[in-house]
Order: structure tokens, then C-alpha cells, then sequence
């Protein structure tokens, strides 16, 4: 009996359950409605909110997306976002779950738009938080399978632009194959011709519902859906080097008031337009949060070549400053060891690029890849070791004979040799090394033409030469052609061969700078502004290539054009160097003794930079006054202060900032 009355009991359970725990579910859900109004899913209530509705309706969408949504708004790091994804997900099945159905049929009517409306921009802002998420933390798959779910509702209006989206995709992960990535092809010429294919197919989307979708949302609808497009096909021209079609694309975009101004300055920079890309890189536009912005990598870079590394620097310091320890933190401590790199000031450099090399990078909203980072820092470390390199003879020119000096060499080209077997290993790995590292100005680069040559010239020369003839003969920049036939003489220079390195470099000297500053349009000749390291490379081949009177000339245009890289060149600046004040003072002697010592050729001659430092001493402390100008009366340096208190290193610091080096005024500890 007892038995009968248990089956009858749970059949009851079974019919009547349901109807009751809709009842409930509907209340609940009423309720969770109307506590949502006016909760901000970026306002700190949002989790607590979340997790009340949770507890109201755990089958209900709304309190997981509120979750995910909170967490991805104060997301930075990998551990952010993949917390982000979990509750993201749930929400997104859940609303499937329930209105699916309706979404399907979203545009049978504008009623049943407008009753669903809520429910949409719900699907909407889940959807394309989680295709965030998974964008960020380098989950392509998830990504793919994401935009082919958004897909199947066949909208009758993209606003997810997946054709454009999933093109972003195929490039981003361009150099992986089908192996890594089943949606991928198998080479990176067919993954960007597959991105392409998927720009257009999103254009032929948008025309085939033009007509209905300007009915529905105003008779520019669709041309603003076509601008998103656009600018995903710029980007995909200027990377596969058309540059005419990605001119072109911008032009619409510029037009239509939805440019990327710092992606059309960074294809300003790969066709060598400096001044241009120089002013768009510092247009104000909106930078998504938590990401990296490649103008503020960008910028810094070009006023290296322009000779202005304090300011690459200070552009460098205010970014780090304002943006903090976030993704992009690593990219722009790159860009600040850069620029000290090329100040001179070595210590600086190595401080940073060990920073960037320690911070976990998120690649966030960009192309750019862990690969490219870590490559980036390597190379950067052999220029670093070269420099030091040349500072040890520089402080030394008799290092050969001193243990000390022969102990640092070797130990720097050891740990040369194991930073270029590591990067050989990378570029071999690396399908894309043709267009990253040997091809100049690649959109997609992170190293400088000169950083490029710094990696190049330790192999195998003859190679490279006839690989940068060919570059020149191809490549249909105009402005970036000189680049090409520069490396040519440096490979030659490298090989030894001086006369066929001084004869070519004459003639393209002679072709692309105009020695009276003169700015005539000419495509060929170099913006002075801009191409003072093009213009130092060029004088340093001349000055090694050179005797004589041409020896000296070409030796003051180096100090001229650049001079901080004067240190490093191995080549002994001809200097006529005052002394004033204080003289008699054992610290004052001792410290014009080691600069005297420094490989510098100390001359009373005309025709030759001149220097003059004041010595002064307040309390317990020296100052020294510097300023120097060059053999044309160009002011190098002008009134530059050092103080400090012992002499140990003072004479090699001063030396330095002879050249225009950068650093502390008053550098504690002393210098080495």
C-alpha cells in the first residue's frame, strides 16, 4: 500500500512540478528585470547584483552576463579574462536556451523586433564581451566557433561584422596552419588570401540586404557597416604591400569620419612618409582600455631616426607613467629602452629591456605577437652588446693589453653568441622572416631598418648584399628604396670590400641628401627632419671608406648628423676641448686625465668640433658645465650639467656627454 501511495506521490511531482517552478521562475524573473534597471554592468554593484540573480533564477541569463561582464571590465591580465569567459558562456547558452527561437526570427516585423529588442542587445553585448575574452588570451578556435554560432541567425543586419571579424582572425594567426588551427589554411599567402575572401564576402552581405537594412535603419546603414569592412581591407593591403589600394581604403574611411588614425600613420611609416605619420601617430582618438596602442610604440621609434631621442624617451616615460603595469606595459618599456639605446645611455636601455623581458605581454587589440616581442628585446640586446662593446675600447684604446678589458670582451661576445644563436633559431622558425626582418618597413615589423642590419651583419654577408640588390631593384617605395641600397654598402663595408662600398655609397649620398638642408619634394632625397640616422649610417660608411681631407669631412657630418652614435662607432673624434676653473684640484685633474684617456683626438685645429667644460664646486659638490658645437657651428650640447662629489667614472661620463649622451645630472652611484 505504502508502496502505491510513493508512485502515486511522485507522478503527482512529475505533472505538477513544472507548472509550479514556471510560476516561480516567471516571478523571479519579473523581479531580476527590475532590479536590473539602472545597474551598470561596469559599476562596482554589478557583482553583488549578479549574484543575487543567480540566486533568484540560476537558469536565468541575466545574472551570469552581469558576472562576466564585471569581471571583464576590470580584466587585464590572462587570469581576468579567463575568468570573464566561464560566466560569459553560461549566459550566452542560457539566452540561446530561451530565445533562440526569437532571435532566429528577429526581423519578421518590427514589433517583434521591438518586443525582443532587450533580449538582442543582450545576445549582442555577451556575444562580443566573450569574442573579446577569447581574442585577448590568444583562444582562436573558441573565437572561430564564436562568430560561426553569431552566423547561423542569419541577421538580417551584421552588427557583429562577422566576415570582417573572422578576416581579422585568419591574419592574426596568419603564420599557423591548419595543424594548430583547424579553421586556418596551411601558409600564410593563403591565410590572407582566405581574410581577404571574407572582407569581400561581408561587403556582398551588407549589398544583398542594402535595400532592407536602409529601410530599417536610416539610408546610410549600410555604408557605415561598409566603413568597418574598409578598414580591415586597408590593413590587409598595406600588410601585403599594396599600398595603393590600402590608400584607397583609408581614403573612405578618412571620408567617412571612421579612420584609425594610427593605422594609417603606421602605413605612412612603411612607405617613409616620417612627417606625415609623425602628425597622424599623435591625432587624439579613442584607445580601447587594457590594450596596447601601437602609436605610442610607433611614435618613439621614428624620433630615433629623426635624432630626437630625449623625446622618444619622454613619450615613452609618459605612456609607462599614465598606462601602468597593463598589456601593452612591456611594448612601451621597448620603445623607452630604445630610445636610451640610442642615447647612449646603456645602463638605462638594459634596465627596461630586463623589464619588458619580465612582464607577462598581452597582446591585446593588436597583430602583433609574443614571438615579435620576445625577438624584439633580443635583438635590441645585441645592439646593446655591440655598444658595449665599443664603449670598452672607447674608454680604452690599449684594452688588448689589460686583463680587465680582454675578460669584459670576451665575456660580452659569449653573450653575443648565445642571444644570435637564439634569434637564428627564431628565424628559421619564423615563416614570415622575409617581410618582419629582411623586408624593411613592414607594417607588421617591431624592429628598426637599422636594428634589422644589427642581426644581419654577423651572417652570411654575401647573401644579404645580393638580397638587398634585389630589394632595391623591386620594391616601389621611392622613399624606402635608399634604405635597401644603404644595407648593400653596409654588407659591402662588412665584407671589407672599401672601394665598391665608398663608390656606391657616394653615389646614393649624393643622390638622396641634399647638403644645403634644402627640402625640393624629390622623392629620392631624404626629409632632414626625419632621416638623421639614414643620413649617419650613409657618412659613417663614407668616414671608414675614406682618407684624407674627405676622412675628416665625412668624420664631422657623423658628429653632426648623429653624435651620439659617434661613441660607438670606433672611429676617434677629432675634438678641441677647453677646460675652464678649478684646474689645480687633485679631483678636477684626476677627472680631465680620464677623459683625456677616452678615444678622442684632442686637437687645437680649426675645422673640427670644439668643446668647452666649466668647473665649479658649491659645498662638497663639483659642477661641470658642458657645451659643445660642431665644426659648422651646429650646437650639440648646450650648457649640460653634471654634478657629483667623487671622481671615480666622471672623466668617462663627461667624455660621453661630449657626444650629446643623455643621463642624470647628478648620477649616483658614480659612474663606473
Amino acid at each position: 500500500m505504502l508502496h502505491r501511495w510513493s508512485i502515486w506521490l511522485c507522478l503527482c511531482i512529475c505533472v505538477y512540478a513544472p507548472s509550479a517552478f514556471a510560476q516561480i521562475n516567471s516571478a523571479a524573473r519579473y523581479e531580476i528585470n527590475a532590479k536590473r534597471i539602472g545597474v551598470n554592468p561596469a559599476s562596482n554593484d554589478a557583482l553583488p547584483r549578479s549574484r543575487e540573480f543567480i540566486r533568484l533564477d540560476s537558469t536565468y541569463y541575466v545574472g551570469y552576463m552581469y558576472e562576466g561582464l564585471y569581471k571583464y571590465n576590470r580584466s587585464s591580465d590572462y587570469l581576468g579574462y579567463k575568468q570573464a569567459i566561464a560566466p560569459l558562456r553560461k549566459a550566452l547558452a542560457l539566452l540561446e536556451k530561451d530565445y533562440g527561437q526569437k532571435l532566429q526570427t528577429l526581423y519578421t516585423s518590427f514589433q517583434h523586433m521591438d518586443a525582443n529588442r532587450i533580449e538582442f542587445e543582450d545576445f549582442y553585448v555577451t556575444a562580443n564581451t566573450l569574442y573579446a575574452c577569447y581574442s585577448s588570451i590568444e583562444m582562436p578556435d573558441s573565437a572561430m566557433a564564436l562568430l560561426n554560432k553569431i552566423d547561423s541567425y542569419h541577421f538580417q543586419r551584421d552588427f557583429f561584422n562577422v566576415g570582417s571579424s573572422r578576416a581579422w582572425l585568419y591574419h592574426r594567426n596568419r603564420f599557423y596552419t591548419s595543424k594548430d588551427h583547424p579553421f586556418l589554411k596551411n601558409s600564410i599567402q593563403e591565410n590572407e588570401e582566405e581574410a581577404f575572401k571574407q572582407c569581400y564576402s561581408q561587403l556582398a552581405y551588407i549589398n544583398a540586404n542594402r535595400q532592407a537594412n536602409n529601410y530599417w535603419y536610416g539610408d546610410y546603414a549600410s555604408r557605415d557597416d561598409e566603413l568597418i569592412t574598409y578598414h580591415y581591407l586597408a590593413l590587409l593591403y598595406d600588410y601585403n604591400q599594396n599600398y595603393d589600394s590600402s590608400r584607397y581604403y583609408y581614403s573612405l574611411l578618412i571620408a567617412g569620419d571612421r579612420v584609425s588614425w594610427s593605422n594609417y600613420a603606421n602605413m605612412e611609416h612603411v612607405v617613409g612618409d616620417f612627417a606625415n605619420a609623425v602628425m597622424d601617430y599623435s591625432k587624439q582618438e579613442y584607445k580601447q582600455r587594457f590594450a596596447l596602442v601601437e602609436s605610442d610604440y610607433y611614435l618613439p621609434m621614428l624620433f630615433v631616426y629623426a635624432d630626437l631621442p630625449k623625446t622618444s624617451i619622454a613619450i615613452a616615460q609618459e605612456k609607462i607613467t599614465e598606462s601602468g603595469s597593463i598589456p601593452g606595459f612591456g611594448w612601451y618599456n621597448i620603445a623607452l629602452a630604445r630610445g636610451y639605446l640610442y642615447d647612449g645611455q646603456l645602463d638605462s636601455c638594459e634596465l627596461f629591456l630586463n623589464k619588458a623581458a619580465n612582464f607577462k605581454e598581452l597582446h591585446i587589440n593588436t597583430t602583433l605577437t609574443q614571438s615579435q616581442y620576445e625577438f624584439t628585446i633580443n635583438l635590441l640586446r645585441i645592439q646593446l652588446i655591440d655598444k658595449k662593446m665599443s664603449l670598452v675600447k672607447f674608454f680604452n684604446s690599449g684594452w688588448w693589453y689589460s686583463l680587465s678589458g680582454l675578460y669584459e670582451m670576451c665575456a660580452l661576445k659569449a653573450e653575443k653568441l648565445l642571444l644570435e644563436y637564439a634569434l637564428v633559431n627564431a628565424m628559421v622558425n619564423n615563416p614570415e622572416r622575409d617581410k618582419l626582418v629582411y623586408e624593411l618597413f613592414c607594417s607588421e615589423a617591431t624592429v628598426s631598418f637599422d636594428e634589422s642590419m644589427y642581426l644581419l651583419k654577423d651572417f652570411c654577408l654575401p647573401f644579404f648584399e645580393k638580397k638587398y640588390r634585389d630589394y632595391a631593384q623591386q620594391d616601389t617605395r621611392p622613399k624606402i628604396n635608399r634604405y635597401f641600397r644603404l644595407n648593400v654598402c653596409r654588407f659591402l663595408q662588412e665584407q671589407g670590400e672599401d672601394d665598391e662600398a665608398r663608390r656606391e655609397c657616394e653615389k646614393l649620398m649624393n643622390q638622396t641628401i641634399p647638403f644645403d638642408n634644402s627640402e625640393t619634394g624629390n622623392d629620392d632625397q631624404i626629409d632632414f627632419n626625419y632621416e638623421k640616422l639614414y643620413a649617419y649610417r650613409v657618412f659613417e660608411i663614407m668616414t671608414k671608406t675614406s682618407s684624407g681631407k674627405d676622412y675628416q669631412l665625412y668624420r664631422n657630418n657623423c658628429f653632426e648628423a648623429y653624435p651620439q652614435l659617434m661613441l660607438f662607432s670606433e672611429v676617434p673624434m677629432e675634438m678641441n676641448v677647453s677646460f675652464e676653473g678649478m684646474q689645480n684640484d687633485p679631483v678636477i685633474r684626476n677627472v680631465i686625465s680620464d677623459l683625456s684617456d677616452c678615444n678622442i683626438e684632442l686637437s687645437n685645429k680649426d675645422g673640427i668640433p670644439s668643446a668647452h667644460i666649466q668647473f665649479n664646486k658649491i659645498g662638497d659638490t663639483y659642477q661641470a658645465i658642458i657645451n659643445v658645437i660642431s665644426a659648422n657651428n651646429k650646437t650639440v650640447v648646450a650648457n649640460g650639467e653634471l654634478l657629483f662629489k667623487k671622481e671615480e667614472g666622471i672623466g668617462r661620463e663627461l667624455a660621453m656627454r661630449l657626444f650629446g649622451k643623455g643621463g642624470a645630472v647628478k648620477p649616483e652611484p658614480a659612474v663606473n
